[in-house]
């Protein structure tokens, strides 16, 4: 479980990007945060991820405080953490499969282990097919899913998804999300961060809403109310 309590985080010219955020996300959640430019997402996402720690309150996952980690306790607790960006952050001088091993590698897997989890996830994600394909050769959709892959293939907790369909056309954008949510129907918890509010209404998931670092609203889908 996700626990913030009375975060706020202020950068150097002492501009709050998040004002008293407090927060619960249960195991298996499936999250929306949403907000116009300015209104503290990415401060958020760069919390959880723990590339910055808050100005005031803490921020507990699974019983452990991220600002009192130390550099090999954060290494530890980003295993658990999948990222999904807009723009895909794949290698391109690399294959498919390269690119997905790559994340193995990283945490020191076998190549067996590797060669498993790597098929694993393209199975998921369905691009078997195109594992020796550089990303160049790919549609944006096919990207995105290789970066999704990625993002699965060290069998996270959790998945955080920075604007995932951004650069995507609608019909893209909707295989994403499906696999996002089939992902967390598997027990995953995923946290979304988009400005696609098609989506998010047609999801029906939790949403939260941020406007100028505080959260405004925490609703359904179908009940959002807040434009931002």
């Amino acid at each position: 479980m996700i626990k913030i309590e009375g975060v706020s985080k202020s950068y150097g010219n002492g501009a709050p990007a998040l004002s008293n955020l407090n927060l619960e996300i249960e195991e298996g959640e499936f999250v929306f945060v949403v907000g116009a430019s300015g209104s503290g997402k990415s401060t958020f996402i760069k919390l959880l991820l723990k590339e910055l720690n808050p100005t005031e309150g803490t921020i507990v996952v699974d019983d452990v405080n991220l600002s009192k980690l130390k550099s090999r306790g954060t290494a530890k607790y980003r295993r658990k953490v999948g990222v999904v960006f807009q723009d895909f952050r794949l290698l391109q001088d690399r294959d498919v499969y390269s690119n997905i091993a790559f994340a193995q590698r990283v945490i020191g897997a076998s190549p067996r282990e590797i060669k498993k989890n790597v098929a694993r996830v393209l199975s998921l994600v369905g691009l078997s097919e195109k594992y020796r394909s550089n990303p160049s050769e790919l549609s944006g959709g096919e990207q995105q899913r290789v970066a999704l892959a990625r993002a699965l293939v060290n069998k996270p907790q959790y998945i955080l998804a920075d604007e995932p369909t951004g650069n995507l056309d609608p019909e893209n954008s909707w295989e994403i999300m499906k696999l996002l949510e089939k992902i967390n129907e598997q027990g995953t918890t995923v946290i979304v961060v988009t400005h696609n509010m098609e989506i998010v209404k047609a999801m029906n998931k939790r949403v939260i809403t941020m406007k100028k670092g505080v959260k405004v609203e925490d609703s359904k889908g179908e009940e959002q109310t807040d434009e931002y």
